[in-house]
């Protein structure tokens, strides 16, 4: 099998461990998008397509090629649809809603600055409407921090959600091909030098906390994914981010999980149901 890496960083650690677990008998091909600027008038100079593409990177750029190459006829890992649906919060948010997943209320304003006139009712989470590295994440107490951050911000289009109470604890949830991998680490609201995640064992999850990780794969179409859970009280779960092919760094598994889903989906020709 031929498999193909869309990414800008083939050596990250789960790529790499993924990489050295096919290679011995696949083949492994690191396709960087930054130089993509469109399909090529001869398909063929693009070259031989690989039997699945594993979609790590999440720019514009990046998602162009993935298309061109699903609309070629090759499986991507996340496809493209449910990748950008999650780089979109708004977008996220009303999908999240609408199928009943226990997701933070989310409202969208063009431009922070907008906010400046209403009277909010604080604490308030305001964060970038388009996610990507570095874009805005903040917990907004009162006027002064939101003037503050208009200093910075006031054109960022944003999404405001209602600070709930929690321990300040972010659980991280993710599935590759079905299985489910957990940590828990300090929220970057409560903590900017959170430290590193510490890894759970599903079973020590709340009670049908894996499910409903699970199910979020389900309603978005993703495979591979990440989703970001509160404790909103007696464990009672509330959804706060939902990541495509997200870094799950340091667990046990993840690459075995990943290079499996690959072949299966290389073998198909298609993607799975799980």
């Amino acid at each position: 099998m031929r498999i193909g890496l869309i990414t800008r960083e083939p050596e990250h650690p789960l790529l790499a461990a993924t990489t050295a677990l096919l290679t011995p008998r696949h083949r492994v091909v690191a396709v960087d998008p930054g130089g993509w600027d469109g399909a090529p008038e001869d398909p063929d100079s693009f070259g031989a397509l690989a039997d699945v593409y594993l979609l790590k990177a999440h720019m514009p750029c990046a998602l162009g090629l993935a298309r061109y190459l699903e609309e070629r006829g090759a499986p991507v890992l996340n496809a493209v649809g449910p990748t950008e649906l999650c780089q979109d919060r708004t977008a996220m948010a009303d999908l999240a809603l609408r199928a009943g997943l226990p997701f933070a209320h989310t409202r969208t304003v063009p431009a922070l600055a907008r906010l400046s006139g209403e009277e909010l009712i604080y604490p308030v989470v305001i964060k970038s409407r388009h996610s990507r590295r570095h874009d805005l994440v903040a917990r907004v107490d009162d006027a002064a921090g939101l003037r503050a951050l208009c200093g910075i911000w006031s054109g960022e289009p944003v999404v405001v959600q209602p600070f709930t109470e929690n321990s300040g604890w972010d659980h991280k949830l993710w599935v590759i091909g079905g299985r489910v991998f957990a940590a828990v680490r300090r929220s970057e609201l409560a903590d900017p030098d959170r430290g590193p995640a510490r890894s759970l064992a599903p079973g020590d999850l709340p009670d049908g906390w894996a499910r409903l990780a699970l199910r979020v794969g389900s309603v978005f179409g993703l495979r591979v994914y990440g989703v970001d859970v509160i404790d909103a009280g007696g464990g009672a779960p509330l959804i706060v981010d939902i990541n495509a092919f997200p870094g799950i760094r340091g667990q046990a598994g993840a690459p075995e999980a990943l290079a499996e889903l690959a072949l299966r989906t290389a073998e198909r020709g298609a993607l799975p149901d799980s």
